[in-house]
C-alpha cells in the first residue's frame, strides 16, 4: 500500500513539472513536427474510370460503378447558374433552383416530400453565386433507383412554379436575407467580391431584397425553358448499379422522349476589368469587438495549368491549421482563432484570398503579419521539407476523398465540366509531387499581386480607421455601402 502512494506522489510531482515547464516554454522555443512518418515517395491512386454515354437529345451521361453498398447517387448540372442572373434581377438562378421541389405539373411539394420519404432518398437543388453551373443531386437505396430518378426527372424537366408556394418561399427567405447583412463574415465577403471583379458577374454574391420581392414565377419559368436543356446539361450516375442498368435508367426519364433538344443556352461572360491599385476598404460597424479581414485578388481558370501548382502554395500559406497563416496568427501570436486562405477556380479566373477574425486591439499586428507571410511566401523559397509535407497531405486527402462516392462522382462531373484531359486524375499525384521551390515562388509573385492587393475589414471605424490608414489607402462605407461621414481620413503611407 505504501508503494502504491509512493508511485502514486511522484507521478503528480511528475506532472506538475511538466504542466509548469510547458507554461514557461515561449511558443518561438517550441519545434514542431506536424506530420507524422510517411513514406517520401508520392503516393499511387488509382481511379476508377466513368463510362461516357451520349443520349439522342444531347444529355451527356457518365456511369460510374461503385458497388460496396446498395446505393445510388445522381447529379445533374446545369451548365448555366448566378452568372447568367440578369442584373436587375440578382438571385434569379438561385431563386429557379430552390422552387424546384415546390410542385410539379404532377405532383404538389407535399407529395414531392411524402414520396422521397417513403423510399429513404433525398433530392436538393441549388444554384450558387459564383459557380457556374446549376445543380440538382438526388441519393437513395438501389432497389428505389427507379423511383428515385422518375422524382428527380420530373422536378428538373416538369416544375410548375406555383404562385402560392412562390409567395411562401418569399416568406422564409427573406429574413434569412436580412440576418445576412448583420454577419460580418458576410459584409467582408460580398465587398471583397466586388472589389476584384468590379463589374463583371462573379462581383454578386447574394441576392438583393429588392429582387426577391420583385421575381415572379413567369420568371421563374422563362429562365428554367431557356436553360434547362439537355444539350445544356451533364447527368452523372453512381453506385451499385450497371453500366446498362444506368443507361436505362437514363434514357427512361431523361431521354428524348422526356426531355427534347432545344438550342442550349450556355453562359456568355464579359472580360473581367483591369485590376485596381491596392485599397483598404473599411466597412464601419459601431460596436464591434472583432475585425474581419479579406485580402486577395483575381487569380486563374480551373483549366489553367498552373491551378495544380496554386494549390500546392495555398496548402504552405493557409489551407489547413498546420499552414503558416494559423501557426502564425493564432499559434504564435495568438491573436485569433484561426487564419486561413483559399483559392476558387472555374470557367472565369477565380480568386486568391486570406482571410482571419481578431480582436480589435491586435488588428495592427494582425494585418502587419498576414502581409508580411504574403510577402515571405513571394521572397523566400520554401524549404523542401516543408513543400513535400504539403505535397503529400493533398495528395493523402484526394486519396480519403475517392472513398467517397458522391466526392468521387463529382470528380470526373468536374472533369466533363471544363473539359479537362481524361486522365487529369490519374496524373494528379505525380502533378503535386513535381511542383519544386522555385515555382511556388514564381506563382507566389504570378498570383499573390501586392501592388493590386483588395484589402476589406469589417469592424468599428473609431477604433481600427487609424491602425488601417498605415497599410494603403482607405475608403470608410457604411453596411449598405454608403460612404460614412467623418471617417474617411487622409491615408498615410505605409513605413512599415
Amino acid at each position: 500500500m505504501r508503494g502504491t502512494i509512493k508511485i502514486v506522489m511522484v507521478l503528480c510531482l511528475l506532472a506538475t513539472a511538466l504542466r509548469s515547464q510547458e507554461k514557461s516554454t515561449p511558443m518561438k522555443a517550441v519545434q514542431r513536427l506536424n506530420h507524422a512518418p510517411v513514406n517520401t515517395e508520392v503516393l499511387q491512386v488509382y481511379l476508377p474510370r466513368p463510362t461516357r454515354v451520349n443520349l439522342k437529345n444531347g444529355l451527356t451521361v457518365l456511369v460510374l460503378g461503385r458497388h460496396k453498398l446498395p446505393t445510388i447517387t445522381a447529379m445533374l448540372w446545369i451548365k448555366t447558374g448566378a452568372l447568367n442572373d440578369p442584373k436587375e434581377l440578382p438571385g434569379l438562378a438561385s431563386f429557379t433552383a430552390d422552387m424546384l421541389q415546390e410542385g410539379t405539373s404532377k405532383l404538389t411539394s407535399e407529395q414531392i416530400s411524402q414520396e422521397l420519404d417513403s423510399i429513404g432518398a433525398e433530392l436538393n437543388a441549388e444554384a450558387q453565386f459564383g459557380p457556374g453551373v446549376s445543380r440538382i443531386t438526388a441519393s437513395g437505396l438501389t432497389d428505389s433507383a427507379d423511383r428515385l430518378m422518375e422524382l428527380m426527372s420530373d422536378v428538373v424537366i416538369n416544375p410548375s412554379f406555383p404562385e402560392s408556394e412562390l409567395q411562401e418561399y418569399k416568406k422564409r427567405r427573406q429574413p434569412q436575407l436580412e440576418e445576412e447583412r448583420s454577419d460580418p463574415g458576410f459584409l467582408v465577403r460580398e465587398k471583397f467580391y466586388r472589389a476584384v471583379y468590379q463589374g463583371f458577374p462573379a462581383s454578386v454574391v447574394s441576392p438583393s431584397a429588392q429582387s426577391l420581392s420583385a421575381v415572379r414565377t413567369e420568371d421563374l419559368r422563362r429562365y428554367h425553358d431557356k436553360y434547362f436543356v439537355p444539350d445544356n446539361a451533364i447527368l452523372g450516375m453512381a453506385g451499385d448499379l450497371t453500366i446498362d442498368q444506368a443507361k436505362a435508367l437514363a434514357e427512361k426519364f431523361f431521354g428524348a422522349s422526356h426531355w427534347q433538344t432545344a438550342a442550349p443556352s450556355g453562359t456568355s461572360l464579359p472580360p473581367i476589368d483591369a485590376p485596381n491599385a491596392k485599397k483598404i476598404y473599411l466597412i464601419d460597424r459601431p460596436g464591434s469587438v472583432q475585425t474581419e479581414i479579406m485580402v486577395g485578388n483575381v487569380a486563374l481558370k480551373r483549366i489553367d495549368p498552373e491551378y495544380v501548382p496554386l494549390r500546392v502554395l495555398n496548402r504552405v500559406l493557409g489551407a489547413t491549421f498546420a499552414s503558416r497563416l494559423f501557426l502564425n496568427l493564432r499559434e504564435e501570436k495568438g491573436y485569433t482563432y484561426g487564419a486561413y486562405s483559399g483559392i476558387t477556380a472555374n470557367i472565369y479566373p477565380g480568386v486568391f484570398a486570406a482571410r482571419t477574425e481578431v480582436r480589435n486591439e491586435v488588428t495592427d499586428g494582425s494585418m502587419h503579419e498576414l502581409l508580411r507571410e504574403l510577402s515571405r511566401i513571394r521572397d523566400e523559397p520554401v524549404p523542401q521539407e516543408e513543400l513535400e509535407e504539403s505535397s503529400r497531405s493533398i495528395v493523402a486527402d484526394f486519396a480519403l476523398s475517392l472513398e467517397q462516392t458522391e466526392e468521387l462522382l463529382e470528380d470526373w462531373m468536374t472533369v466533363e465540366y471544363y473539359g479537362l484531359p481524361t486522365n487529369y486524375w490519374d496524373r494528379y499525384p505525380d502533378e503535386v509531387g513535381k511542383v519544386t521551390p522555385e515555382k511556388i515562388q514564381q506563382i507566389a509573385r504570378k498570383y499573390i499581386d501586392l501592388d493590386h492587393l483588395q484589402i476589406v475589414c469589417v469592424g468599428d471605424g473609431k477604433q481600427i480607421r487609424d491602425v488601417l490608414q498605415k497599410y494603403g489607402p482607405i475608403e470608410v462605407i457604411d453596411t449598405d455601402g454608403n460612404p460614412v461621414e467623418g471617417l474617411g481620413a487622409k491615408a498615410r503611407s505605409h513605413t512599415d
